[in-house]
């Protein structure tokens, strides 16, 4: 997965409008026991270019020997996470442990994350529970490996 990788999502959530938007996942590894991740979203236009900020967060991966990981991840909406999970093959499926939020950022208090590579590609869903909304989907997303 270490590289960049780039292409559009969806996202829809209660009382909120549908949307499209376009992703870059940069996923680095400097030669310690962990990775640095970086996803930037942004609202796309017609023709699918970006164009304006949407989201990011960015955090360390920290790869375990017996196929577990652990993820420390943040928002600049106020948000830090940490995520524990599982990987098999191509496929990581990760669980919040633990949120923290800023007094003025939304009512965000668990998400479970599914990553897969298929035929190339990396796919990738995201469900959440805020507010008095249960746990449900949120966003999901197909990116392929950048080209140089």
């Amino acid at each position: 997965m270490i590289g960049r990788w780039e292409g559009v999502g969806r996202a829809t959530w209660p009382g909120e409008d549908d949307i499209e938007f376009g992703q870059q996942i940069d996923i680095a590894h400097n030669g310690g026991d962990y990775l640095h991740y970086l996803s930037q979203t942004f609202l796309i236009d017609d023709d699918g270019k970006a164009n304006e900020p949407l989201d990011m967060e960015t955090g360390f991966w920290r790869p375990q020997t017996d196929g577990q990981v652990e993820v420390v991840m943040c928002h600049p909406s106020g948000v830090a996470e940490i995520w524990y999970g599982s990987v098999t093959g191509a496929k990581i499926e990760l669980a919040t442990d633990a949120v923290a939020r800023t007094s003025t950022a939304k009512p965000y208090t668990a998400g479970q994350r599914l990553y897969g590579q298929v035929e190339g590609d990396l796919l990738w869903t995201f469900d959440k529970a805020e507010g008095d909304q249960a746990l449900q989907s949120y966003m999901w997303g197909k990116l392929s490996r950048a080209t140089a």
